[in-house]
């Protein structure tokens, strides 16, 4: 019985990747994932259950394979320091985990997972340019 229940949950987990990845392919050409350190995270008693259960790894490898059929692109993304950057204008603004929101001194306020957000895109976007351009001439 116990294994049943694991299983239909099992189930419903690989379902909603299945389904969360079939949405970001169908929808995007680039995809970016932050390359999170998902077993040294674990390590946190508090954190563990909850990101062991989100299995993150399924969801980039159900993207991946998607988007290579779909000819789309999917990167990870280096974690380091994108919500300290100013997405604006390039700056280093520190907070602790505690603060959600980025305020620079150039005026530019945003939630700070929106900051990270576009702050990596930006750089996965010129990466994705640089890669996918070609010479005219």
């Amino acid at each position: 019985m116990l294994a049943k229940c694991h299983e239909y949950i099992a189930n419903q987990r690989k379902d909603a990747a299945h389904k969360i990845s079939r949405y970001l392919v169908d929808n995007y050409d680039l995809i970016a994932f932050e390359d999170l350190n998902i077993r040294g995270m674990v390590k946190n008693h508090y954190l563990a259950k909850s990101i062991a259960d989100a299995d993150w790894r399924m969801l980039i490898q159900f993207t991946a394979y998607k988007a290579e059929w779909a000819g789309k692109q999917v990167m990870e993304v280096d974690p380091r320091n994108t919500s300290q950057v100013c997405s604006e204008c390039g700056r280093i603004v520190k907070k602790t985990l505690k603060e959600r929101t980025h305020h620079c001194s150039c005026g530019y306020v945003a939630d700070r997972d929106v900051n990270a957000a576009r702050k990596s895109c930006i750089e996965r976007w010129d990466t994705f340019l640089s890669r996918n351009t070609y010479n005219k001439n």
